[in-house]
């Protein structure tokens, strides 16, 4: 298969040692000061381009790699809010894009698994229910990604939850406090506190190599399929 990469820190390098080693040709590498790049036949060649830049900067990208009929997996996030809609048509009108917050196959394991105990807690409201995630100093936006998708996914199933916030000491929403130290590539963690005991999950990233591998197995499963596609897409869970 033949991937284009935009956007090369450390996640991009990652990203093309382990497409190289399962046996991927990276075509074209696109990064802040080679932005014509887009327009070049090797990029236009790439069955898949992977995706991991700045908010700010997702939403053009995926314009540009579809202008050139390109299709893009994409682990950036904080687009959502003003583009959303934009993206949705984009792809119910041909176009291909398969996003996800976190790419980690442990991570869409723990997901799964916090849905089903979000689904259990809702029946027992001796329960309270909060949410901390920890990632290195360089990681500016806060709560992470994984950690709002996370919350929604307990808010949806949680009657006495409406929303998610952060300082918040509203019982009617889900609290989820951020923790910047070091370099830890992201813990997550979900509690459920009572009087008589306290039930948690965590997730706990070794490094980033688990997210850069679950990408490369979301480009190998985009290229075969088409439309808006998730992690839940590729899993089955």
């Amino acid at each position: 298969m033949k991937i284009a990469l935009i956007g090369y820190g450390k996640m991009g390098k990652m990203i093309e040692q382990i497409a190289r080693e399962r046996g991927h040709e990276i075509v074209s590498i696109i990064d802040i000061d080679n932005q014509q790049d887009f327009d070049s036949p090797e990029f236009a060649s790439a069955d898949v381009a992977i995706e991991f830049t700045a908010p700010q900067a997702a939403y053009a990208n995926y314009l540009k790699a579809w202008a050139k009929g390109v299709k893009v997996v994409s682990g950036s996030t904080g687009w959502m809010k003003e583009h959303g809609n934009d993206v949705r048509q984009a792809c119910a009108n041909g176009k291909t894009l398969f996003w996800a917050s976190n790419f980690s196959i442990g991570v869409a394991i723990f997901s799964a698994v916090n849905r089903y105990l979000a689904k259990i807690m809702n029946e027992f409201p001796q329960y309270d229910v909060e949410m901390e995630e920890t990632h290195h100093v360089h990681k500016l936006d806060h709560p992470s990604g994984t950690a709002i998708t996370l919350a929604e996914e307990i808010v949806e199933r949680i009657d006495r939850k409406t929303a998610w916030a952060e300082d918040t000491t509203d019982p009617s929403l889900l609290r989820v406090d951020n923790i910047r130290r070091g370099e830890v590539p992201g813990i997550h963690t979900v509690r459920y506190d009572s009087d008589a005991d306290l039930i948690t999950i965590t997730h706990d990233a070794h490094s980033r190599k688990g997210f850069a591998l679950g990408a490369v197995l979301a480009a190998e499963y985009t290229a075969q399929h088409q439309g808006l596609l998730t992690i839940s897409d590729m899993f089955k869970f």
